[in-house]
């Protein structure tokens, strides 16, 4: 979800604190800090990993790495934004090292030609065939999402899940802002070509 300018603010003011309180050596307050974004990485680190067991080791891992390191962080950027470079370096570690031993809903809209396809979060009152539907659409959207390459589906998370900012996804994966643009646009128009075949489920 993406917060208003004003819940953004406090939200960062209310972390300022706690990392405040961390660095005095209250470890309570890292509990909180925890209990803060535990939801947001872990999802973030399951959509990447796309297994239960990698994501809770993914998020324990990332977690350790904050702690370690929190002491380091100044305060220049959001510090969300902070923890989704972690997660994103994590997992992207621990694939290599994988490798090296062996291997959503999007809240926007993509573009089909003339049309749109969106995915709808919230239905008033849906019958069982609407909601059958409107789960077959969600994981077609998943699935789509899945066969993008890590550099694009991180991307497109990033953005359409998490609401980061251009300049905050810069920060995330150590690129340019106009790299960060091309390479959303390139995965929105896989996107595009993948859910082309399922325009039936999205009445275009």
């Amino acid at each position: 979800m993406v917060e208003s300018s004003k819940d953004s603010k406090l939200s960062r003011a209310e972390d300022s604190i706690l990392i405040e309180r961390i660095k005095q050596g209250d470890l309570s307050a890292f509990d909180e800090l925890i209990a803060r974004y535990e939801k947001q990485v872990y999802s973030f680190a399951y959509r990447m990993a796309q297994n239960y067991d990698d994501a809770n080791d993914i998020a324990s891992e990332a977690f350790i790495k904050v702690f370690q390191a929190i002491n380091k962080f100044r305060g220049d950027s959001n510090f969300s934004t902070w923890v989704f470079r972690i997660v994103t370096n994590t997992y992207l570690d621990k694939k290599k090292r994988s490798k090296a031993h062996l291997n959503v809903a999007i809240d926007e809209y993509v573009e089909l030609n003339e049309s749109s396809v969106a995915k709808q979060f919230e239905d008033p009152a849906p019958d069982p065939l609407e909601m059958m539907e409107e789960s077959e659409r969600k994981d077609i959207i998943l699935d789509a999402i899945n066969q993008l390459p890590d550099y694009q589906r991180i991307i497109i998370d990033l953005f359409h899940l998490q609401g980061l900012s251009y300049e905050e996804i810069a920060e995330v994966v150590s690129l340019p802002i106009g790299t960060v643009k091309s390479r959303l646009n390139r995965a929105r128009l896989v996107l595009r070509d993948i859910l082309e075949r399922n325009r039936e489920l999205f009445n275009v």
